[in-house]
């Protein structure tokens, strides 16, 4: 797969006005809030939000009690994120979502959303996200196949497929037919893959 070409420095002020980024729609806002609390777990739980963007699912997260780590490549989008938790039980690293500089630290919940399809070695990187999981953790990735002339993105095959050697039980969602999530109709893949290791 060959890396995506995006300047999300550039992408990060125009970033939330995408109805499923900015989640600014109450109906997308709860739609997203609503499939947060099927995929994360019940009890709080250490979130590696990777991919963070300008926070907007790690809001909604640490809206439900989790104690959430975003790591983005772009400064701008840490910037609105540190904004948007500001008084959150939230931390904010700059740095690569495939190899995130969190140390020994380990999660209970990798969550990411829309990152797979950016990067060059998606195998590589589902290994190392595995291996930053406590006992009996949880990969959660959002993830889809945008666009119908140059399609972009992971099918859902390809990617339970490459889970099935890392994980003990993995549930596909399929998202697209649920338009709260996107603010209207879509016709593209859209899913969810909830790995539990």
């Amino acid at each position: 797969m060959a890396e995506a070409r995006v300047d999300w420095d550039a992408e990060a002020a125009n970033f939330d006005e995408e109805p499923d980024h900015g989640l600014r729609d109450p109906e997308v806002r709860a739609a997203w809030a609503e499939r947060l609390r099927g995929w994360l777990p019940g009890r709080a739980c250490d979130v590696l939000d990777l991919g963070c963007g300008t926070g907007s699912l790690a809001l909604l997260a640490a809206e439900q009690g989790h104690r959430v780590t975003g790591v983005d490549l772009s400064a701008p989008m840490i910037e609105r994120a540190r904004a948007k938790l500001a008084g959150r039980d939230a931390v904010f690293l700059l740095g690569d979502a495939a190899a995130p500089p969190v140390g020994d630290r380990r999660f209970d919940t990798v969550l990411v959303r829309h990152v797979l399809w950016a990067l060059p070695d998606t195998a590589r990187a589902l290994r190392h996200w595995r291996g930053l999981l406590r006992p009996g953790g949880r990969l959660v990735l959002v993830e889809g196949v945008w666009g119908t002339l140059t399609p972009a993105g992971i099918p859902a095959d390809r990617l339970t497929a490459l889970l099935s050697p890392l994980a003990g039980h993995t549930r596909l969602e399929r998202l697209s037919d649920d338009p709260r999530l996107w603010g209207g109709p879509v016709e593209d893949e859209r899913y969810a893959v909830v790995a539990t290791v």
